[in-house]
């Protein structure tokens, strides 16, 4: 398994703050993928501090303003080590609605993450599900005046399509869009980095390992616990899961070959497609964090490149990223 020494940087957007180039994504931390107690979620982050991460990335979204909480007492004394990334507007489907992009609702959230977070500013701040019946230049007016305010350094969309991304950077410049993108999941995202490039801005990958896939472990939906989230995405339903697995044994076999593993492959091609993608996995464990981070240390060269691609063509994988109901409120 590769050592790592120091992560490498890459900077988000033309003007944004430098980061490690690999972030680490908290969401897991609370309890979406299963039981995960506070002290280790906190253990994890101080660790990803340790070994060199200095983008961590939560959302008011997730467990409902807790994983915001979770990283406030996780950063305490630590915030001048970080770049600080969350996330408003994601309602999942309370109070009937998907999103909301308005721009009262963008003032009020922003103060109760900085409450939450116990910072006096966040470094990006994104939209995190853009809101269907607002248009997104009133969305991101509100947002030009938290950077104005001082309360926001930089700022970002997710789950944008290459339209939105340049109605709300020509509104105010964005440092990052952060959409889902993975060996398994990739015409959507490479698509739109046709369009982040054109307008430099940066592509912060989410579930870079596609949910864990990536990793080889998930091999029956039986291997995953009964609370975890997984068992209702498409993915990881027993007919496109054995698919899916079929194409990760495919990534597992080159990773035998460079001496890592099938997930240090998967991240280590996502940071071979530019200096302007920065993968954000998330972890419930220190092992798998530091595993993750491994992957800095993976080289390839073009020939590698093109064998990986090939092993997992852009539209193999089976099922759906979300189920049915939540795809309405992606790519939009």
């Amino acid at each position: 398994m590769p050592n790592h020494s120091a992560l490498p940087k890459r900077r988000l957007g033309s003007s944004g703050p430098e980061v490690s180039e690999i972030g680490l994504g908290c969401m897991s931390l609370s309890g979406v993928y299963g039981e995960s107690p506070d002290d280790a979620g906190i253990a994890v982050i101080h660790a990803a501090l340790e070994h060199g991460i200095t983008l961590l990335d939560t959302s008011d979204m997730y467990g409902f303003g807790h994983n915001e909480e979770l990283v406030g007492k996780a950063i305490k004394g630590r915030r001048d080590k970080i770049i600080l990334a969350t996330k408003f507007g994601n309602l999942g489907g309370r109070g009937g609605k998907v999103a909301d992009g308005r721009p009262e609702y963008v003032l009020s959230s922003c103060e109760a993450s900085l409450k939450r977070l116990r910072v006096e500013v966040i470094d990006l701040y994104y939209q995190h599900r853009v809101d269907p019946t607002v248009p997104v230049e009133e969305t991101f007016g509100a947002l030009a005046k938290l950077v104005e305010q001082g309360k926001v350094r930089a700022l970002g969309i997710s789950e944008a399509k290459p339209e939105t991304i340049r109605r709300a950077h020509a509104t105010h410049p964005l440092a990052a869009v952060q959409n889902e993108f993975s060996l398994l999941y990739r015409n959507e995202a490479e698509e739109t980095l046709k369009t982040t490039r054109q307008l430099g801005i940066s592509f912060v990958a989410y579930s870079p390992l596609g949910r864990g896939l990536m990793t080889g472990v998930v091999e029956n939906p039986e291997s995953l616990g009964e609370t975890d989230a997984r068992r209702r995405h498409p993915r990881f339903a027993a007919e496109n899961l054995s698919v899916n697995f079929g194409l990760v044994q495919r990534v597992a076999e080159i990773a035998k070959r460079k001496g890592c593993t099938p997930g240090q492959l998967a991240l280590a091609w996502l940071l071979a497609q530019g200096d302007d993608v920065v993968p954000i996995p998330g972890t419930k464990r220190t092992e798998r964090l530091i595993e993750n981070i491994g992957a800095a240390a993976v080289k390839l060269s073009a020939a590698d490149l093109a064998e990986i691609t090939q092993a997992v063509p852009a539209d193999a994988a089976a099922g759906l990223r979300y189920p049915e109901a939540q795809m309405k409120s992606v790519y939009l």
